[in-house]
């Protein structure tokens, strides 16, 4: 008969050997030593690269998993927004009916990015997503493109 509970050599003889110790790793575990918060957030987040050229800012996310469908990209008030929602549902049944598996998972993001005021084309904002990459491109307005030095002759 096969049994779910894995034998722990180290465990003492006594009524139950086959189970650990819990008092033992209570003691000998740190508990309190939890990843922090900003940890926790980086997995569920992903991180961004920016990078700002003359004439646009570009932003990538690598977002593996998802389709193009799931993400959302709004601006509003100087902001950039970059959502996504995805959910994911597996159900299995055996034809004897004796197990039944069902398995979902489920992730959100939204990241916010604040633009310089007045300095953007709103218009002609642009995404891809390809091979588990978001890919955003926020052109500059022309105003804000910086002046190539030009020298001016003296007569």
């Amino acid at each position: 008969m096969n049994s779910l509970i894995k034998l722990n050599s180290n465990a003492k003889s006594g009524l139950f050997p086959e189970f650990p110790s819990l008092f033992d790793d209570f003691i000998t575990k740190d508990f309190f030593n939890l990843p922090s918060l900003s940890a926790l957030r980086s997995v569920t987040t992903p991180a961004v690269n920016v990078k700002e050229t003359n004439s646009a800012f570009e932003l990538e996310m690598a977002i593996p998993g998802l389709n193009k469908k799931d993400f959302k990209i709004a601006i509003e008030n100087n902001k950039l927004y970059i959502s996504a929602e995805s959910e994911n549902k597996k159900e299995e049944d055996s034809e004897d009916g004796r197990y039944s598996r069902r398995e979902f998972s489920y992730q959100s993001f939204t990241r916010e990015f604040h633009l310089p005021e007045n300095s953007v084309n709103e218009n002609n904002i642009s995404a891809n997503y390809t091979d588990g990459i978001l890919h955003v491109v926020v052109p500059k307005k022309e105003v804000s493109k910086p002046k190539l030095l030009r020298e001016i002759a003296v007569e």
